[in-house]
């Protein structure tokens, strides 16, 4: 754009997601990790280019397919989407219950006298309460909505459910149960990708972790190695953990730099104890890390021979 500047908000992403597997994906606000979902179901603004691929397992390329195939056989019928703006995907002038019914209409074929109930078994999905169903939008506290969103996008069961930030003003209870629910969907043979802050809320469903620092993923591991032991290998990946209250509580310091100012080196060195000349240049990922300082199981050692 003439006057504008071009930011990378997601590089080299690169992960695989199988059926009946959760991927968390994590890091600070302001990394890329919903515009990593915006670009998968084409929802990114005009302006925005994405190169690469990202192939379903029919070998449909959600990056290059067109608006009306995503529109009319991929968005909510195989790629689900628990937004993370909530208000802002529901209808502002249609109940709860009706925008329910209309979505189990095109998504499932049902059709009334079935229909009522139906919509009230999807709203319990998702902990909406059935006295809040004729209720608009405006009328809903953050946490009604979210669970609203949450439960438009159970209905289906697509093969792939994008959750981001699906915990949103949620209290604990409710967040166990709605992750557990999430977790259902892929105890069915559906792949979820949550996109999180809540490490809690990772720990309890995830298989996999994949942790993204300024726009790239820089860790990607097996949730058990990477909230046991030896723990995370990215000093970034760890200080994340380290500053849960129920751990060190020790924040991580400095702040992550802006997407469209990043170094040509290491994006984490700014903030990065371990880091040294090497870090002058960008680490590649090789699968599992991007760090030239991989840590694993309380001994250094480096990620590229």
């Amino acid at each position: 754009m003439r006057g504008g500047r071009h930011i990378a908000a997601v590089s080299d992403a690169c992960f695989d997601l199988a059926a009946g597997e959760c991927l968390a994906l994590v890091g600070e606000s302001g990394c890329g990790k919903s515009v990593l979902a915006s670009a998968l179901l084409g929802l990114l603004p005009g302006n925005a280019q994405t190169e690469g691929s990202a192939v379903l397992g029919d070998g449909t390329d959600l990056l290059t397919a067109d608006e009306r195939t995503l529109a009319r056989t991929v968005r909510g019928r195989r790629i689900g989407l628990v937004p993370q703006s909530p208000a802002a995907h529901l209808t502002p002038v249609r109940t709860v219950r009706a925008q329910l019914e209309e979505t189990l209409r095109e998504l499932t074929g049902i059709r009334k006298p079935a229909l009522r109930a139906a919509a009230e078994q999807a709203a319990a999905r998702a902990a909406f309460p059935a006295g809040h169903l004729d209720r608009y939008p405006h009328e809903l506290s953050g946490g009604l909505a979210q669970r609203a969103a949450t439960a438009l996008a159970l209905i289906g069961d697509a093969p792939l459910l994008l959750a981001d930030e699906p915990t949103t003003g949620l209290d604990r209870d409710l967040v166990e149960r709605t992750v557990d629910e999430l977790r259902r969907h892929t105890d069915g043979g559906r792949a979820l990708l949550i996109i999180t802050h809540d490490l809690a809320a990772a720990e309890r469903i995830a298989d996999r972790v994949a942790v993204m620092y300024a726009g790239r993923i820089v860790e990607l591991a097996e949730a058990d190695r990477f909230f046991g032991e030896p723990g995370p290998r990215h000093p970034y990946a760890r200080g994340l953990l380290d500053a849960l209250p129920e751990r060190a509580f020790a924040p991580i310091p400095g702040m992550p730099p802006e997407l469209g100012a990043l170094p040509d080196g290491c994006a984490f060195a700014a903030r990065c104890s371990r880091a040294d000349d090497r870090c002058s240049a960008p680490p590649p990922f090789d699968g599992h890390l991007a760090c030239h300082h991989g840590v694993r199981a309380g001994t250094e050692e480096s990620a590229h021979a």
